[in-house]
């Protein structure tokens, strides 16, 4: 979530395939959905940031510029006037650091983009976008084209609807009275299950689950998500490769868009 909604510099698709073309359509496909709870926690992003003070300019310029919602609701928690910076700045770095294992993740599927491509695909990446771009990897080629179809909605999604919520937001003094405050986290949970992958799952997201517990209740500040994430993914590197059996996912239907 960086500069303005045009995409950054050096961005380009693949060749033949226009972003018009049936694989940037497939990526937009897949992501609409979930644009609705984005909607809603977008909204409710906007209705806090009014609350603490910043106008819908601010609002929609911190969506633009950080497009990460899970450290902007905890830079919001934390806001004062004036906004302590360097406070700011550490507290999304800790609460972000898991896109270090996100891009790793993502790196072995990235092969024959550009260098362009690549930190384009950086700039756009979130949680959502990411894990269905994971999900796509297991039936298909992840091309730029279906990557920037599932990005650019939910990066200009995402402004838009902070912003409104900082317009209106006055209207709505309690979001948790309506559930509201609970759309982010079925968002993650919708993702989570996207993500079962079996039994071998479960071992790395029980570790990662109590470490971000224990991590929540004995430290202060947001280190629970970073150590959480991190302790789930050292897990997950012990366990290996899968056995040859499981290695090969089965097969999916194809979606719209996918080569013949």
């Amino acid at each position: 979530m960086k500069n303005q909604t045009t995409a950054p510099h050096g961005w380009r698709a693949p060749a033949g395939r226009g972003a018009g073309g049936g694989e940037f359509a497939a990526g937009v496909a897949r992501i609409l959905p979930l644009l609705i709870a984005v909607v809603v926690y977008g909204l409710l992003f906007g209705t806090l940031a009014a609350q603490k003070g910043l106008s819908p300019l601010e609002t929609a310029l911190m969506s633009a510029t950080v497009f990460a919602g899970a450290s902007q609701f905890v830079a919001v928690e934390i806001w004062t006037s004036p906004p302590a910076i360097l406070l700011l700045g550490a507290t999304a770095l800790m609460v972000n650091l898991r896109h270090m294992l996100m891009g790793a993740a993502l790196a072995p599927f990235l092969q024959g983009w550009s260098r362009g491509q690549i930190y384009g695909g950086l700039f756009f990446m979130a949680d959502e976008n990411w894990a269905f771009a994971l999900q796509r990897t297991a039936k298909a080629p992840l091309t730029p084209a279906y990557y920037l179809g599932l990005a650019l909605p939910l990066y200009g999604g995402w402004i838009a609807c902070t912003t409104l919520g900082a317009i209106f937001g006055g209207f709505v003094q309690d979001p948790a009275r309506y559930g509201l405050d609970f759309a982010f986290t079925a968002v993650f949970l919708t993702l989570l299950a996207g993500l079962w992958k079996g039994r071998r799952s479960l071992q790395p997201w029980l570790v990662s689950a109590l470490v971000a517990v224990a991590a929540y209740l004995l430290l202060p500040g947001v280190w629970y998500i970073a150590l959480g994430g991190l302790a789930g993914a050292l897990v997950g590197a012990f366990q290996g490769p899968p056995p040859a059996a499981e290695a090969a996912p089965p097969a999916a239907p194809r979606e719209a868009g996918d080569d013949t």
